[in-house]
């Protein structure tokens, strides 16, 4: 190329449609000799600066007055380090020029992102901090591969895409710039002339934060610093730990009583982690927060995968937030959405033009329940780009686990769809054969980089092997909502207590399957919205009888086989539905001690007596942990079985699901001796009637359910009791 490209190359440039900037700008050798061209829009004089020596080598000329400059460097023939000093109205800066630096994709990264099996793409993709021959900036990657130009545009910039189009690496998609002086801190966007010629403006799909919404843009702050992973915190996600999480959505659980304003990451810091810790959770789970536009989707619908949300705070308070949670013991799991985006036009929509990280096909791409559009999972960077997240949060930020929503949506075509709306596999099936492949891709990928981790399934179907491992067909998740045990167990409690007898089956089913998988048993935030009604409202009866009902289904949940998860404000009673816009009715716990005092104080003694007694918690998943010691007895609502632990010792647990007390009830046992009551929801510590079993009942050998020792018990209405076998 000439000293001076043609004038249809210097307008292509300025009008930001050069397709190789490279190509024209930075340093280069020509047949005329050493040539340094640059675009720098309103300055007025440029000229160009040995870096080694600090002199001035040559003055560039505009050749156009949009701000094409270009000269060439006398008796120069070899290229060296070089700056800049450009004067913008009268005021000179010496700044390094963005355009003499080499290609920054290494050769393995590119392979591997284009292969779709990069562990750690996050490393490399998005904007990092760097030094390239002693010049201090930010490195910027965005995989865009139909774009006809991409420029990084922010406050470095005066967010003109004119000033700093990137370099194309065609065999992986990506587009790439060295930025010098782009700093901490600063504001950016990827400005893109799509696959049609449309401009847009997008955020950064790997930002690791990004503006409080409404903004939208990412901000540039490096990638966090590893954490690892304790080995107590891998003890507590073990299948024989006992598991008690507490569900929370961190904008609701509780507010600024002036202004009704967000706690921030260090308040919740201060004021949730203790709480847990005192109720006697073992792990905190997060409604998602990643970034996402829209308070109303609780953080489903996140944008931002990369990034926490600015509602609470800065990235590194929340970072501050999971280390207190740690320090306090308590592990921490978020939840996190890889089925679906929303279609906002700053995010992941139409990308580069083309339907890039989405389905072109709606049948495919569009979720018609949400209104929100479906990655597509066969494209290998984009199943890169959400497998790499899911590591991203266990690596740098220890999150301890991961609950994936709604993965029936993902691994069925044909979900939430009538007959002509979907397209069968290849092999003519519903399945998502890709979607399932990436759920096993991730879950074997977090099993070997982040060992101790855990994720489990919110999954609403019978797909089998949802919790076992890939290699023998299953999904590889640790473990799995129990959806159906919840909606047998809420129908059965709504039930008046004299229709019970009618549908003894809803508690008894479960354990028909119990073995299937790895249940975690979950009374969610989704029970408690949508016309639900709260979980105590759903009782039915007077106040006393409502209060009751919950504290033995309480009982019963923490006993049935099955790691346990509760929703904020469950815990205390809350009377009325969840509503993300305001605080819990944490004023039910004030003035006098009340039923729902009682409720809290239940929670708590069966977090700390389920933690306690290892038969509660260590066999969930081996049928040698349970027993029915009464199943028939329909007739009365009453339900006996038994929990054991690797070593035979067992808790009896007996349930009265009507308010008739049971007096003298007798049933049989298998180890004889005398039993205690460790827990009675109907204690008057509960704010229950008190009918207890004092001091210890002993066994008689007298014949009962074909054992030969039974013991006889009183049953309080409409509770649940645990008894321990005294030591001989």
């Amino acid at each position: 190329m000439s000293e001076l490209p043609d004038r249809q190359a210097i307008n292509a440039v300025i009008a930001g449609h050069y397709a190789d900037p490279f190509a024209l700008l930075g340093m280069h050798q020509t047949e005329h000799g050493l040539v340094v061209r640059a675009l720098l829009p309103d300055a007025s004089d440029v000229w160009v600066i040995e870096t080694r020596t600090g002199r001035q080598c040559a003055q560039l000329s505009c050749h156009d007055s949009r701000g094409f400059f270009s000269g060439v460097i006398p008796r120069r023939k070899n290229p060296f380090r070089y700056q800049l000093a450009v004067t913008w109205h009268g005021e000179q800066n010496l700044i390094d020029d963005a355009y003499r630096f080499g290609p920054l994709l290494a050769e393995l990264d590119s392979w591997l992102l284009a292969e779709g099996t990069h562990l750690r793409p996050y490393e490399t993709m998005g904007a990092h901090a760097d030094v390239l021959d002693g010049v201090i900036g930010t490195r910027f990657s965005l995989w865009a591969p139909n774009a006809q130009r991409v420029s990084v545009v922010g406050e470095f910039n005066y967010w003109d895409g004119r000033r700093h189009p990137m370099r194309f690496r065609r065999e992986s998609g990506v587009w790439e710039l060295f930025v010098p002086a782009a700093r901490h801190g600063q504001l950016y966007k990827f400005e893109i002339i799509d696959a049609f010629g449309q401009l847009r403006l997008k955020a950064d799909p790997y930002a690791f934060e990004a503006q409080m919404r409404p903004e939208t843009a990412s901000m540039i702050c490096g990638i966090p610093e590893k954490v690892e992973m304790a080995a107590e915190r891998k003890a507590a996600n073990a299948f024989d730990a006992p598991i008690s999480i507490y569900e929370v959505h961190l904008g609701s659980w509780r507010r600024h009583t002036d202004d009704n304003y967000w706690l921030s990451y260090h308040e919740l810091a201060e004021q949730l982690i203790p709480y847990v810790k005192e109720m006697g959770f073992t792990h905190i789970e997060l409604l998602p927060i990643n970034e996402h536009p829209f308070d109303g989707s609780w953080g489903y619908q996140p944008l931002g995968m990369y990034a926490p949300t600015r509602r609470f705070g800065p990235r590194d308070d929340f970072r501050q937030f999971i280390a207190v949670a740690h320090a306090a013991g308590i592990n921490v799991l978020l939840d996190w959405v890889p089925g679906h985006f929303p279609a906002d036009d700053f995010g992941l929509a139409t990308f580069d033009g083309t339907e890039l990280y989405e389905h072109g096909d709606p049948r495919e791409g569009f979720h018609q329940d949400w209104n929100t559009l479906i990655y597509n999972y066969g494209r290998r960077e984009v199943s890169n780009y959400l497998a790499g997240n899911a590591l991203y949060w266990m690596e740098r930020f220890g999150i301890d686990g991961l609950r994936v929503d709604a993965v029936a949506s993902m691994i069925y075509r044909d979900y939430s769809r009538k007959e002509g709306e979907w397209i069968p596999n290849s092999y003519g099936g519903r399945e998502n054969l890709e979607a399932i492949s990436f759920l096993q891709y991730t879950n074997r990928t977090l099993g070997r980089a982040a060992a101790g981790s855990i994720t489990v399934a919110e999954e609403s179907t019978d797909y089998p092997g949802v919790t076992r491992p890939p290699e023998t067909g299953g999904l590889g998740f640790w473990f799995k909502w129990n959806l159906g045990w919840m909606h047998d167990t809420l129908d059965y409690m709504a039930l008046d207590p004299v229709h019970r007898k009618y549908h003894h089956n809803l508690l008894t089913f479960g354990m028909l399957y119990n073995y299937t998988e790895n249940f975690v048993l979950p009374l969610s935030h989704d029970e408690v919205v949508h016309g639900k009604r709260s979980i105590l409202d759903r009782m039915p009866g007077d106040a006393w009888q409502k209060f009751a009902n919950l504290r033995a289904y309480y009982g019963w949940m923490w006993a049935f086989p099955g790691k346990k998860l509760l929703f904020m404000g469950n815990e205390f009673a809350q009377g009325k539905e969840w509503n993300h816009d305001i605080s819990l009715d944490w004023h039910l716990l004030e003035g006098e001690d009340n039923w729902h005092h009682g409720v809290q104080r239940l929670v708590r003694d069966l977090n700390l007596t389920y933690r306690h007694y290892a038969p509660m918690h260590q066999l969930d998943f081996d049928p040698a942990g349970f027993e029915w010691l009464v199943v028939d007895d329909s007739e009365n609502s009453v339900f006996v079985f038994v929990r054991r632990d690797c070593d035979g010792n067992e808790i009896i647990v007996a349930t009265n699901f009507t308010p008739v007390p049971r007096h003298d009830y007798r049933f049989g046992i298998n180890q004889p001796g005398g039993w205690r009551e460790i827990l009675n929801t109907d204690a008057g510590h509960y704010h229950g009637s008190n009918l207890t079993n004092d001091g210890t009942v002993y066994s008689q050998p007298i014949t009962r359910h074909q054992r030969e020792h039974s013991i006889s018990l009183t049953l309080p209405p409409l509770a649940t009791i645990w008894l321990c076998k005294e030591a001989q």
